[in-house]
Order: C-alpha cells, then sequence, then structure tokens
C-alpha cells in the first residue's frame, strides 16, 4: 500500500466590502495616519456589515476554494474552522453554520480556537486525518469578524485588527513531491495574557459588570507581544528550515502572519529573506487573525504570483500563546 500525503489542492478568500482606514479612525481615536504607518504598516482594514457573520464570510471563501480545486462538494468529508470570533460562543460550531451555508451536509465538521495561528493548526490537522487514512478532502477555513470584539475607543488595539475569510482544500495524493514537508505547531499557556479577550466564558460570564467593564473586548500587552513574537518566529522558522535542510533562498514565497509589518521586517531580516520573497498584505488588511495566512496565499494566487510546485515557507504566532511553520509546495493549478 503506497504512502499518502497530504496536498494543498487550492485557495480562496473573501473580504467585506467597507474599508476602515486610518484617516477614519482619525475621526474615532487620538491617533493618525502618520502614527498608525510607522507603528504597524497598516493604512486600511476590512469591515464586515453589521449583519455580515463570520460563517456568512467563511463561506464565500469555501465556495471559492471548492471551485478552485476542481473537485465537487460530495468529495468533501471533513470542513474544520478556525476561528476566535465565531457566530455562537459556545454551540453550534461555526463550521456546521458553514457547511449548511454552502450546501454539504452529513459531514464531520467542527472548530478550533488557536487564533492568529489557526490557519496552520488547520493544516497539521487535516494533515493527520488524511495521513492516517481516515479522511481524503479536507476544507478548511480560518475566518473572523474582529470587528466584534474591538473596543474602538482603545487606540492599541482598534486600529491593528480587520475582518476576512481564507479557505482551503487539503486533498490526499500518492504523490510525494505534492505533499506538506514539514509542519510544526505550539503553545505556552503561562503567556496567555499577552493577549485575550476575558468574556464571555467561565471565568465572566455575561453580566452588566462584563459590559461595564469591557470584559467582552480585545486586550493586548503590545510591546511584551513584539518582542516575543520576533523571536518565537524567527526561532521556529530557524529550526524548520535547518531540520529540512533547505536554505532561506530557496523559499520563493515566505509567508508570515500580518499582524504587523515591524515584526515581518525584522523576521524577514533575520532570515536574510529578500524583500520579494516576502508576501505582504497586512498594509490593506490589517491583523485578520486566522484569515491573515490564507488571505495572503489567495492574494499572490490572484495575483499569478503562486505558481503549481512553488514552496511556501508559513509561520505564525498569536494568542494563547500560540505558534505555528509550515512547508509545503501548492499543489494547485497556477490561475
Amino acid at each position: 500500500m503506497s504512502q499518502i500525503y497530504a496536498s494543498f489542492r487550492s485557495i480562496g478568500a473573501y473580504v467585506p466590502e467597507k474599508i476602515l482606514s486610518n484617516a477614519d479612525l482619525e475621526k474615532m481615536v487620538d491617533t493618525t495616519d502618520e502614527w498608525i504607518v510607522k507603528r504597524t504598516g497598516i493604512s486600511e482594514r476590512r469591515i464586515a456589515a453589521e449583519d455580515e457573520y463570520t460563517s456568512d464570510m467563511a463561506a464565500k471563501a469555501c465556495e471559492l476554494a471548492i471551485e478552485r480545486s476542481g473537485i465537487s462538494k460530495e468529495d468533501i468529508d471533513l470542513v474544520v474552522c478556525a476561528t476566535v470570533t465565531p457566530d455562537y460562543f459556545n454551540m453550534p460550531a461555526t463550521a456546521c453554520i458553514i457547511s449548511d451555508k454552502i450546501g454539504i451536509h452529513n459531514v464531520q465538521a467542527f472548530d478550533i480556537s488557536a487564533a492568529c495561528s489557526g490557519f496552520v493548526y488547520l493544516l497539521s490537522v487535516a494533515r493527520a486525518f488524511i495521513e492516517s487514512g481516515m479522511k481524503k478532502n479536507v476544507l478548511i477555513v480560518g475566518a473572523e469578524k474582529f470587528s466584534s470584539i474591538i473596543d474602538y475607543t482603545d487606540r492599541g488595539t482598534c486600529i491593528l485588527f480587520g475582518d476576512g475569510a481564507g479557505a482551503a482544500v487539503i486533498s490526499a495524493t500518492s504523490n510525494k513531491e505534492e505533499g506538506i514537508v514539514d509542519l510544526h505547531a505550539s503553545a505556552d499557556g503561562s503567556y496567555a495574557d499577552f493577549l485575550v479577550t476575558p468574556a464571555p466564558g467561565a471565568i465572566h460570564p455575561v453580566s452588566q459588570q462584563v459590559i461595564d467593564e469591557g470584559l467582552n473586548f480585545v486586550q493586548m500587552k503590545g510591546n511584551e507581544t513584539f518582542k516575543l513574537a520576533v523571536k518565537t518566529l524567527t526561532k521556529d522558522v530557524k529550526e524548520i528550515l535547518a531540520k529540512n535542510e533547505i536554505n532561506s533562498d530557496d523559499i520563493p514565497h515566505f509567508i508570515p502572519h500580518q499582524a504587523n509589518y515591524r515584526i515581518i521586517k525584522a523576521v524577514g531580516d533575520a532570515l536574510k529573506m529578500k524583500d520579494e520573497q516576502v508576501v505582504l498584505t497586512v498594509g490593506k488588511y490589517g491583523n485578520t487573525s486566522a484569515a491573515s495566512i490564507p488571505m495572503a496565499i489567495n492574494d499572490i494566487w490572484e495575483s499569478g504570483r503562486l505558481q503549481t510546485g512553488e514552496l511556501m515557507l508559513l509561520d505564525t504566532f498569536g494568542g494563547g500563546l500560540t505558534w505555528a511553520s509550515a512547508l509545503l509546495p501548492f499543489a494547485g493549478k497556477s490561475k
């Protein structure tokens, strides 16, 4: 019996129509376009409509990914969604709602929560299911309506985050050249308070106090998170490259989590990556958490930069704290 590998078969993404520019934020909070761009590299971000939910954005990204994969919806045998802004905070899982919206029924579906590392965590889940022989075609989607948990009077967080979704079809293959080369994912809960949404949850159930104190909004220790992110991302990438005896020069597409240009620049410089190797979308989308990396992959696919067989290096860091990296070829069709 031949070895089965997990291959990255297609990509799709969706961004809301509404653009929230730095000029708009200047009217809402004490900040300036110059300050935001200098500190983060972000010029604008997309904001979902009031009646547009995480599952709506995810469903549109999933439809695209399935269409581009060349397989039918009936061939999908697992749907997994990574999000920290689910339609419902306990049940049902957003993946179940997404499945229904795109017409996939009687198929296993569930969510994971790994914040900004969510999409690479999804890759590890899909790979495990496929290479164990349990599933053949896994639909994964990172989707966030971050605007629903942002306090737009807090200039430390409201300038950073945006909404969007990105999806991919991961399929079984017997061709080793198409399979995921390597993947590393880890976490350290001792840093959990660096990036947290305190409520609602078992510690802080919904109450008037929660609302009065704004515990339902994202809280972040910005400086501490920045320093740890640069250190951890650089170390993780160096390790995965060394383990697989690959030089940074051999990576055509370095796709880091799009959190902050200064973090991306620091990591890219430490790895001696050329500007043309580093994929950047943070300027126009901001930080879209679990949707960040697939949205960036979709951008280079739609622009014709991502070709069949080209190697991608993914690198991410998020609340938890979680982090992950992956080496994999694009096994789908070029645009």
